[in-house]
């Protein structure tokens, strides 16, 4: 039996919120951990006799009480959206490497049922180096009764009726074991509701993870339940056949309910976790950077395949539609003019303000500007805002100069909106474009915002020399948007190099990327990019944009990712002697 020291704490999470944690730590301090995310409606404490039973001396272990839920403040069960919960968690293990000089590397990540999503989501969209991921009886979908739910539930969310959808699961259908049946039932803690929001994100996030897990490398052990009455097994079985890891076990027990770690015969799947750990440990080396994931795998095949041609009725119709009568938008005009993926396009589209000929051209615009991904793009420019002013403000206070260089600003608008915003910070910024006609409305809007130390100038931004050689040095160097639009990693890595000589040492980058897209063949087979051609794209991974950077002596430090996960933002830092 483990001699493990329980305590207990709060930890600040990014948006302030101060959420309760439960921690296990040996006698001896280590560099070893297990982070545990517990299902819907539970907390912390119901781990406290897995942990127990892992008897795994040397290792510490973490428990949250997920916003909402056991000794955490917030409404029961809810979140403004689902991508909170896997922001929270972000947080919460760098607060545990940091505060206990654990490397992320280091680390095992266990989560059961709704926590297995957002571990699972968490790994698939911030990329972190852990050691393991552990699933138990995930929650990629959750078993409702009544037909046609979902779509009930979308309405009612519409209307605003049905705020919270009551939890129809009883302790008798998670456990064959009375003891257990008893503790769940005597639980003050453990909530029977979740709100209808959090239901439907999880249900739309899960649909998006389980498309997208072949960007998972991460060694990963699947529990399933065969006589699951809450989740169904299918889905766990094809987020597992998807997996791109090359350790990878599923193990489903054929008379287990849900609550995998309470059944009566509990002690099979906690020995074969036990097991997973101390194999990931003793035989798993680092994973091989993704630098030529461009010549080989996943989105290198859809990528292939979305460059061949395809005969589509559904998708000849659209492009005949949106390149008629959608031409009534002045949105969608200025796409064939100046193609979809352009400088201008994305100017419009961050103006968000719908415009066209006659009424229905306005309203034409308007579900243009309403798609996912343009939404995702006005999300991006929050996020970039948000990243610039935050490293810049960083910069300052360690006093330095503010010296930002962004390599593909187009008109350069959220680094001269955000220029105006810190006014009160000594800023100078030079922004390069390859198209005068961007530079030009780069100029005029600089005039229009009364920004005056910004410089504008053509240049490329793969031109790794030309890149190396911007004096003075920048501190904060800015990518967005383009990496995206070109398949090949040499030719983003030129740039990179390029952007690694021109940052100080200590400086930093910051980068976009695609790693999702839920419209990707329609703009392929519909839209045109600023060449007149198709607008194909090979998505990267946030682990293979992640590695790139790496690659050329940047180590990331934050992220932002928007609640639909097409469009993340991140910071990077330039490691001393990179």
């Amino acid at each position: 039996m483990n001699d493990l020291r329980s305590s207990e704490g709060f930890m600040t999470t990014w948006d302030q919120t101060r959420l309760y944690y439960r921690a296990w730590i040996p006698p001896v301090p280590t560099r070893k951990a297990v982070v545990l995310f517990h299902r819907g409606h539970e907390h912390s404490g119901r781990f406290h006799e897995l942990v127990q039973d892992l008897d795994l001396k040397d290792f510490a272990f973490f428990a949250w009480d997920a916003r909402g839920n056991g000794n955490s403040p917030g409404r029961r069960d809810y979140a403004d959206n689902f991508s909170v919960y896997v922001k929270d968690a972000d947080t919460f293990v760098n607060f545990i490497s940091e505060q206990h000089r654990i490397p992320v590397e280091n680390m095992v990540v266990l989560a059961h049922s709704v926590g297995g999503v957002i571990a699972g989501t968490w790994v698939h969209d911030y990329a972190p180096p852990v050691k393991a991921l552990i699933l138990a009886t995930p929650a990629f979908r959750i078993r409702l009764y009544l037909p046609f739910a979902i779509p009930l539930l979308r309405w009612a969310q519409k209307i605003n009726a049905l705020k919270v959808v009551p939890s129809y699961v009883k302790a008798k259908v998670l456990t064959h074991d009375p003891d257990q049946i008893q503790k769940y039932n005597e639980d003050p803690k453990i909530t029977k509701s979740i709100s209808t929001n959090i239901l439907l994100d999880a249900h739309d996030t899960s649909a998006r993870i389980i498309a997208d897990a072949g960007a998972i490398r991460v060694p990963t052990l699947l529990l399933g339940a065969g006589s699951d009455w809450v989740v169904k097994l299918s889905s766990q079985k094809k987020f597992f056949e998807r997996l791109s890891s090359s350790i990878k076990e599923m193990k489903v027990y054929p008379s287990f309910y849900h609550a995998v770690f309470h059944e009566k015969d509990r002690h099979l799947p906690i020995a074969k976790v036990r097991e997973f750990i101390l194999r990931v440990f003793r035989n798993h080396s680092a994973r091989p950077p993704l630098i030529d994931a461009d010549k080989a795998g996943y989105t290198k095949s859809e990528f292939d395949r979305l460059t061949k041609p395809k005969r589509s009725l559904r998708l000849g119709f659209q492009r005949f539609m949106a390149n008629t009568l959608g031409r009534l938008s002045l949105g969608m005009r200025l796409g064939w003019r100046s193609g979809f993926d352009s400088g201008a396009t994305l100017d419009y589209v961050y103006a968000n303000k719908a415009q066209g000929i006659t009424a229905l051209g306005r309203l034409i615009d308007c579900v243009y500007l309403n798609s996912p991904g343009w939404k995702g793009i006005r999300q991006r420019k929050a996020h970039l805002e948000k990243l610039i002013r935050a490293t810049a403000e960083r910069v300052s206070m360690a006093g330095k100069s503010v010296r930002l260089l962004d390599i593909a600003a187009g008109p350069g608008r959220y680094i001269l909106e955000t220029m105006k915003e810190l006014e009160k910070i000594p800023i100078v910024a030079l922004l390069r474009d390859n198209t005068e006609a961007n530079l030009e409305a780069g100029r005029k809007l600089a005039r229009e915002l009364n920004v005056s130390k910004a410089t504008f100038t053509q240049g490329d931004a793969f031109d790794r020399k030309s890149l190396a050689s911007v004096s003075p040095k920048p501190t904060i160097a800015v990518v967005s948007g383009l990496y995206e639009l070109f398949p090949d990693n040499e030719r983003v890595l030129d740039s990179l190099r390029g952007l690694s000589e021109a940052v100080e040492e200590g400086g930093y980058l910051i980068y976009t990327n695609q790693p999702w897209h839920p419209q990707l063949e329609v703009i392929a087979r519909v839209l045109i990019n600023r060449e007149g051609k198709p607008w194909i794209m090979r998505r990267r991974s946030q682990e293979e944009m992640d590695d790139l950077v790496r690659s050329v002596g940047f180590e990331k430090t934050d992220m932002e990712i928007d609640q639909w996960g097409i469009f993340t933002v991140s910071v990077a830092r330039r490691r001393a002697g990179a």
